[in-house]
């Protein structure tokens, strides 16, 4: 697997099996999901804390997502994307008592359909304990720093990039702006765990919402690429959009590096399946980077993230469920070997307008057959 961030080795001892879950147990607990076109419907509105499961069903003809917000309704605790019509997605999170908030977002866009949800005290210790848990928590101790050292380098590029294109260099910026985006790409979910932050940076213009102002990469991209038609920005315009964008990643940043930021071992496990959705969903079909049609570089991120993230449950998953590793093994294999047949990040890779039907098709298989063995990650680590 083409991973390019050094993992810190784990020091396993004997796993405690009697801190699992039988996933069916966990199962017949879930909470029930119906996402339709005008409608959000749960079996329940709380549950009690700890390991919580939601069966999340799309009832309704767009495809859509389910998300699971702090109270503040911007903060992302979980979330499942890209659940096409008339299919079944489950969701697992560890969740402390308190108050969120679920929401649906049929056709993935706009603020989707919220509701209130009630998290009680169980009384029960929350997240693996014993042996387990330090070792769940060594694991995320070692994503927390491979996070933090992606974000530092897209903000490094970022300023680089942004400074060419200012400078009006599109010959520079357009070099500059795949290899740049890799560093987003490879730990997207993190943040998108920050629901103000996501749309401002990384929002495509299929996805806007009527009167939405559009920032962030894609509206830059659309300038140093133009369609057809055109698309021509004033200096000003240019220099706001640059603004905003390293205003953006500064927060990132410093988000990331604050001392209560933390990740835990469901966020790495769900993180790294919604990785695999975010090829599925706009990298394999090229509507990602539309203009630039990079999309193969995003893909390649984004099978990264994933990657690490099964890297650092690995040592745990491998005393849970060693079948799963080595299908997850080659799986991953699978996919990159496809993968290096079109390039590198380092040296470039094809653009997608100029694969073959016959190559996105075996990418795109490829994409789903690792996805069903990923989705089983978070179970196999911590329930």
């Amino acid at each position: 697997m083409n991973v390019r961030f050094a993992l810190p080795p784990l020091t396993l001892g004997a796993l405690a099996l009697s801190g699992c879950v039988a996933n069916d147990a966990a199962a017949e607990d879930a909470v029930s999901v119906s996402s339709t076109a005008d409608g959000c419907s749960l079996s329940a509105t709380t549950a009690p804390s700890g390991s919580i499961v939601f069966d999340v069903t799309n009832d309704g003809d767009d495809v859509t997502e389910f998300y699971l917000l702090a109270d503040d309704g911007l903060r992302i605790i979980t979330e499942v994307e890209n659940v096409g019509p008339g299919l079944s997605r489950e969701l697992v999170a560890q969740v402390p008592a308190g108050d969120y908030i679920t929401s649906c977002k049929p056709g993935m866009v706009g603020d989707g359909i919220q509701a209130a949800f009630t998290v009680t005290d169980s009384g029960a210790e929350v997240g693996p304990t014993g042996e387990i848990g330090d070792q769940l928590q060594a694991a995320a101790d070692q994503y927390l720093l491979y996070v933090r050292d992606q974000v530092a380098t897209l903000d490094q590029k970022t300023t680089a990039f942004l400074d060419a294109y200012t400078a009006g260099d599109d010959d520079a910026a357009r070099q500059m702006y795949a290899d740049t985006r890799v560093h987003w790409e490879r730990i997207e979910p993190v943040a998108e765990a920050f629901g103000d932050l996501d749309p401002s940076m990384d929002l495509r213009e299929a996805d806007l919402a009527d009167g939405e102002a559009w920032t962030g990469w894609h509206n830059i991209e659309k300038n140093l690429w133009p369609p057809a038609d055109g698309y021509e920005l004033t200096d000003a315009e240019r220099q706001a959009l640059a603004d905003k964008l390293s205003i953006d990643t500064a927060d990132l940043v410093s988000r990331v590096n604050a001392d209560d930021f933390s990740i835990d071992a469901f966020q790495i496990g769900n993180g790294a399946k919604s990785l695999l959705d975010e090829v599925a969903s706009g990298k394999i079909t090229g509507e990602e980077e539309i203009w630039s049609h990079t999309d193969l570089w995003d893909f390649q991120a984004n099978i990264d993230g994933a990657s690490v993230a099964f890297g650092v449950l690995r040592p745990v998953v491998e005393q849970t469920d060693p079948d799963l590793v080595a299908e997850l093994d080659a799986r991953f294999d699978a996919v990159q070997t496809l993968l290096t047949a079109q390039g590198s990040v380092e040296d470039g890779f094809t653009y997608y307008d100029d694969l073959t039907e016959d190559q996105v098709q075996e990418l795109s298989r490829a994409v789903d057959a690792l996805g069903e063995p990923l989705s089983q990650l978070t179970a196999a680590a911590v329930l």
